[in-house]
């Protein structure tokens, strides 16, 4: 199929692609990277009077550490988080999950705004952002405002994003040493969307010492992202052993049924997710013991 009629702009900065929205409000659609809004164009699924391309607005451009904050401006492209230094410094959760989306070719076009305001459920971007404690912030002809990840996000595709703003960046929390990122995802094929993901950020002194402040965000399970809070006051104050992980992951499980039960999808029952749930817990908070292990392995090869 093709695309539906429309009228096309390309605004040099913020104020004209404010002013569009302004004026065309539920008819006007943002196109950045392009992955997800041709597809419906082609297909019908969005109809709108406007589309306003947004690439040539340099405010939306680039990735900057402001202070205690890593600043991801919405038109960054998945490929340039990926490979950004500064992401791979203070935000390697980013860096671990960036090689899941898609495949090299929507990773250099896809943008970290465009993913984010989105909202797919099974996508890396949302659930790195909620387990991050990201702030969102949002832009109109009104000004700007600030939303935590965690009040982001409402319902299947859905945020609290208005019709005339546009998300403008995130803000991350810079990674601090004690930190431990960890990220694993399930899907059928590479590239492919996940089948259940798990992005991990947690405070880990050392081995055998306690985990704290852990925030377990599941992306293709529910409607939206999902903290996993109940395995997360589980494992508060407790050593990443083997014991502790196995029961982690049956708090998981149960946490993962009646209301909170996973959304089957064309290949997988809710029981399949729930089961894969478990798996990446396993491994993310195993990850974590060894992770600490080696690091304390490495301090004691320097003093000597």
């Amino acid at each position: 199929m093709k695309a539906p009629a429309f009228e096309y702009v390309r605004p040099g900065s913020l104020g004209e692609a404010f002013a569009l929205l302004a004026e065309y409000g539920d008819e006007a659609r943002l196109l950045a990277g392009g992955q997800t809004l041709l597809a419906t164009l082609n297909m019908r699924l969005s109809e709108p009077a406007m589309l306003i391309d947004i690439n040539d607005i340099a405010e939306l451009h680039g990735i900057q550490l402001q202070g205690n904050v890593l600043r991801i401006n919405a038109m960054a492209r998945h490929s340039q988080i990926e490979h950004s230094p500064l992401v791979a410094q203070h935000a390697p959760l980013l860096t671990m999950a960036a090689s899941h989306i898609g495949h090299r070719a929507i990773r250099n076009r896809g943008t970290w705004g465009g993913s984010i305001a989105y909202a797919d459920p099974a996508g890396e971007w949302p659930a790195c952002a909620l387990a991050l404690d990201a702030e969102i912030i949002v832009g109109s002809a009104a000004g700007e405002r600030r939303i935590p990840a965690a009040d982001f996000y409402v319902d299947l595709y859905t945020t609290t994003l208005a019709a005339d703003e546009i998300v403008l960046a995130c803000e991350l929390p810079v990674r601090t040493p004690d930190r431990f990122h960890g990220f694993e995802e399930l899907s059928r094929r590479h590239g492919d969307y996940a089948i259940v993901g798990l992005a991990c950020n947690a405070r880990c002194g050392g081995q055998n010492m306690p985990i704290r402040d852990a925030r377990l965000a599941l992306l293709g399970v529910c409607a939206t992202p999902v903290r996993a809070r109940r395995a997360e006051a589980f494992l508060e104050g407790k050593a990443p052993t083997e014991d502790v992980i196995s029961e982690a992951a049956a708090v998981l499980q149960a946490e993962l049924d009646g209301e909170r039960a996973p959304l089957a999808d064309l290949t997988n029952s809710p029981a399949t997710k729930r089961h894969l749930a478990a798996v990446l817990l396993r491994r993310v908070v195993g990850g974590m013991a060894d992770g600490m292990a080696s690091a304390t392995q490495n301090t004691a090869g320097a003093a000597h």
